[in-house]
């Protein structure tokens, strides 16, 4: 994908502020597109000067229009649990509504569309590790269901949009990412577990700590993205590292890079948590030619300055 015009929604937040980077440097005009609910200006910053960059601050929940475009990026929508359990009716309106007003513009403009689903439409998996085949555990009522349900209606959107009107979509299922940008107090394992290291503080891990993640270095995550956006898939293809590390792990793992020597605190597992979580990468790698390649120890190690820079950001405000 080069030398197009190409939306991007939630382009503030950590992942979409990333994918408008690389479609960039890929010599694309990148309109940006966000409410700022989650997101952060400082994120897309270094683009001020960028004359093939324009951002506009707009609600996707509305009806709106940037013009002709080539191509939809829908990354819009709260994503940690400390997000969509303050803004649940906000994330199952952009998950509907925003989604739905996306895809009319790919629609109108003839252009193509890849929207950003998430491994959490499996929910507490039964199949393990997931594939996209795999229909999902998830509970319809539950605390994390705003998240979970508004993804899933997404994906239905989607498939429906490309079955009777023919838009070309893409869908690509994310599982757990990390690396700059990442908010720091946004409840995800890794932002968490860094601020913690980094401020002295104890490590917080829910449960026993036996419970699985897979975490994808952004970089990464970002490239099997465009590839998807390249390719002829209509499908759900999942995009994560399949190399799982159990909380606990992931802990020892962080203070090992930060050089830290805190305390463990166990507290209770958050209701409808998933017990497991591991992408099977098997259809990404047979039909994108993609895989992770950075391993976790590394990609903490490029995140380090990252957190500790808003750490100390944060203590200047307050002295």
């Amino acid at each position: 994908m080069r030398s197009k015009r190409v939306l991007v929604t939630g382009a503030a937040g950590f992942l979409g502020s990333h994918l408008c980077d690389s479609l960039l440097r890929r010599g694309n005009r990148v309109i940006g597109v966000d409410n700022l609910c989650t997101g952060s200006e400082a994120n897309l910053a270094h683009l001020a000067r960028e004359s093939r960059f324009e951002f506009v601050q707009q609600n996707i929940c509305r009806p709106f229009d940037v013009g002709t475009v080539d191509f939809v990026f829908n990354f819009a929508s709260p994503a940690s649990p400390v997000d969509y359990a303050r803004l649940g009716v906000e994330t199952l309106l952009v998950g509907s509504a925003g989604t739905l007003n996306t895809l009319e513009i790919a629609r109108h403009h003839n252009a193509g569309y890849l929207h950003a689903s998430t491994s959490e439409c499996y929910g507490d998996p039964e199949v393990h590790p997931q594939t996209e085949t795999y229909w999902g555990n998830v509970n319809p009522v539950g605390p994390r269901s705003v998240y979970d349900e508004a993804k899933r209606f997404s994906e239905a959107a989607v498939m429906a949009f490309h079955r009777y009107h023919g838009v070309n979509t893409h869908l690509v299922r994310i599982f757990n990412t990390y690396g700059p940008r990442l908010q720091v107090n946004d409840g995800r394992v890794i932002s968490n577990l860094m601020t913690q290291a980094l401020s002295g503080e104890p490590l917080t891990i829910y449960g026993d700590g036996s419970q699985t993640r897979s975490f994808c270095y952004v970089s990464d995550l970002i490239e099997g993205i465009l590839a998807l956006a390249d390719s002829e898939e209509h499908l759900p293809v999942n995009i994560g590292n399949p190399e799982e590390w159990t909380i606990l792990e992931c802990a020892l793992e962080i203070l090992n890079v930060t050089g830290a020597n805190q305390n463990i605190a166990f507290k209770p597992l958050p209701q409808d948590d998933p017990t497991r979580r591991r992408p099977d990468i098997h259809k990404a790698k047979t039909l994108l030619g993609w895989q992770p390649k950075v391993k976790l120890r590394e990609g903490l190690e490029l995140s380090l300055e990252y957190f500790r820079s808003c750490l100390e950001k944060q203590l200047a405000l307050k002295a």
